[in-house]
């Protein structure tokens, strides 16, 4: 058994697997600053100067002290319902599922052109090939 798991985590698939979990996690972050650093604030700003981030509705009592906002009620303990939040994972989410169709579409257009290349003609033999054939072809006739 530990044979067949270390074959199988030899082969290919399982490294290109492990490759591309570590770029999506590195792509992740990127699309994550994408939406909460630049569009985020612009949509922000295109509303009404909103701040998504701080989004939020208290759901409980706040003690005396807490400031309102949603990393200081969180850390308090008080339960928040922060559609803000869910709503910049969300754009976060569409870009990602968007770039991913976008990368997909194009890989399924490179397979469809590879595929419907025609095959390349067959090279033609060389003379002195084409010279013997013609003389076995000439001795058959005169047999």
């Amino acid at each position: 058994m530990l044979q067949e798991f270390k074959t199988f985590a030899i082969k290919g698939n399982v490294i290109d697997l492990a490759v591309g979990v570590i770029i999506g996690a590195a792509f992740g972050k990127i699309t994550e600053s994408l939406v909460r650093d630049i569009i985020m604030p612009v949509v922000g700003l295109v509303v009404g100067n909103l701040d998504f981030s701080n989004m939020f509705i208290v759901l409980g009592s706040v003690p005396e002290g807490v400031p309102r906002t949603l990393a200081d009620l969180t850390k308090a303990g008080v339960p928040v319902f922060a559609y803000g939040n869910f709503i910049t994972v969300f754009v976060n989410f569409l870009i990602l599922a968007f770039v991913i169709f976008l990368m997909v579409k194009q890989v399924n257009k490179l397979k469809r052109a590879h595929e419907a290349a025609p095959p390349p003609a067959p090279a033609a033999p060389p003379e002195d090939i084409m010279l013997l054939r013609e003389i076995r072809d000439s001795l058959k006739k005169n047999d």
